[in-house]
C-alpha cells in the first residue's frame, strides 16, 4: 500500500517542481495599451492564457498615448500599441522603439463628431475642436483631414480633451465645442445618440489611422524568443476569435465595461490583421504611409528632424 502513496507523492513534487521551473522560464513583459478596441486582443491573449502558454508573464497598463513614451523611456514597460506615425514621433524625440507586428486598420472606428450647423470640414475654420494633445492619434487625425480639405490646425481652436472625455463632451453638449476627435468604443456612443451630434468624417473616408505594436530595441535584442511569443500570441488571439466569438468578446468587452454584444458592435469598424496580412503591410504599405505621415509631423512642428526611418520596423517575427 505505501509504494503508490510514495509514487504518488514524487509524481507531485515533479509536477510541482516542473510548474515552478516553467514559472521561472517565463519572460516578464510589461505592455502599455488605451481601451482602444484594436488593442484588445492583446488583452484577450493575456486574459485567455495564450500569453502564458508561450512563456510570458504579461503585465498589461492603460496608459494616455500622450504619456506612453515616457513610461517606455523610464523602463516601466517595454513594449506598447500606438499608432504607425506615434512611433515615428517617439522616435524622433529620442525614444528608441521598434515595431514587429500590425494590430489592426480602422474602418470608421476613428473619427471627428460635430454639431448639427457643421455641414463639412472646411466649416471648421475659426471653430472649437477637441482633440489629445499633439503628438497623439486623435490630433494626427485632424490634421490629416484638415490638411485634405485646405486647412491646417491653426486654423481651429484645440481644446486637449482624451477620446472618452471629447466624446462624452459632445453627448453632454457642451456649448463651447464645435467638434470632437474620438474612435471606438467611445465612438459608438454617439452614434447611439445622434441628437448629441453627427459624426462627420471617419477613418472610411479618410484611411490613415493603422495600429502597430513595438518594443524597445534593447528588449528585442535581449528576448528575440519573448518578441516570437508576443507576436504569436496575438495572431493565437485572432484565431480564437474566429473559433469563439461570444467568448472572446465577452473578455474583451469586459475590459473595457461593453458587454459581448456592445464590443461586438464596436469592433465591427476596424479590422484585426492576421499574419498574411501583416506580411502585405510592411511590404510595402507600412514604408509609404510612415514617409507622408513624416512629412505631415514635420510640418505641424511635432518632430524636428526625421528619425532613422530603416529602424522603425523589424518583420523578422512575421515571417
Amino acid at each position: 500500500m505505501k509504494k503508490p502513496l510514495i509514487t504518488s507523492f514524487v509524481s507531485s513534487a515533479v509536477l510541482a517542481l516542473c510548474a515552478a521551473h516553467a514559472s521561472a522560464q517565463e519572460t516578464k513583459v510589461a505592455i502599455g495599451i488605451s481601451g482602444w478596441t484594436g488593442f484588445a486582443p492583446l488583452t484577450l491573449a493575456k486574459e485567455s492564457g495564450i500569453h502564458k502558454k508561450n512563456g510570458l508573464d504579461v503585465t498589461i497598463r492603460k496608459i494616455p498615448q500622450k504619456d506612453r513614451h515616457l513610461a517606455i523611456a523610464s523602463g516601466d514597460i517595454q513594449c506598447a500599441a500606438t499608432t504607425v506615425e506615434t512611433w515615428i514621433v517617439w522616435n524622433a524625440n529620442g525614444v528608441a522603439t521598434t515595431q514587429i507586428f500590425q494590430l489592426d486598420k480602422s474602418f470608421g472606428a476613428d473619427g471627428m463628431v460635430v454639431k448639427p450647423a457643421i455641414a463639412k470640414i472646411s466649416d471648421l475654420k475659426g471653430k472649437t475642436v477637441a482633440a489629445s494633445a499633439p503628438g497623439t492619434a486623435p490630433f494626427f487625425t485632424l490634421a490629416w483631414m484638415l490638411k485634405k480639405n485646405g486647412l491646417t490646425t491653426k486654423d481651429v481652436k484645440i481644446v486637449n480633451l482624451e477620446p472618452q472625455a471629447a466624446a462624452n463632451a459632445m453627448i453632454a453638449g457642451t456649448a463651447d465645442l464645435d467638434a470632437a476627435m474620438t474612435y471606438e468604443p467611445f465612438l459608438s456612443a454617439v452614434r447611439a445618440k445622434p441628437e448629441a451630434g453627427k459624426i462627420l468624417a471617419t477613418t472610411l473616408d479618410y484611411p490613415m489611422v493603422m495600429d502597430t505594436f513595438g518594443c524597445t530595441p534593447k528588449f528585442l535584442a535581449e528576448n528575440p524568443k519573448a518578441a516570437q511569443a508576443l507576436a504569436d500570441s496575438y495572431f493565437e488571439a485572432l484565431e480564437m476569435i474566429k473559433k469563439e466569438p461570444q467568448k472572446s468578446f465577452g473578455i474583451m468587452g469586459a475590459d473595457v465595461k461593453q458587454s459581448a454584444e456592445q464590443f461586438e458592435g464596436s469592433q465591427k469598424f476596424l479590422r484585426w490583421q492576421d499574419k498574411a496580412a501583416n506580411q502585405r503591410f510592411f511590404t510595402g504599405e507600412h514604408a509609404a504611409f510612415s514617409k507622408e505621415a513624416a512629412d505631415l509631423l514635420m510640418e505641424l512642428g511635432i518632430i524636428k528632424q526625421m528619425p532613422d526611418m530603416t529602424k522603425l520596423a523589424d518583420t523578422r517575427f512575421i515571417k
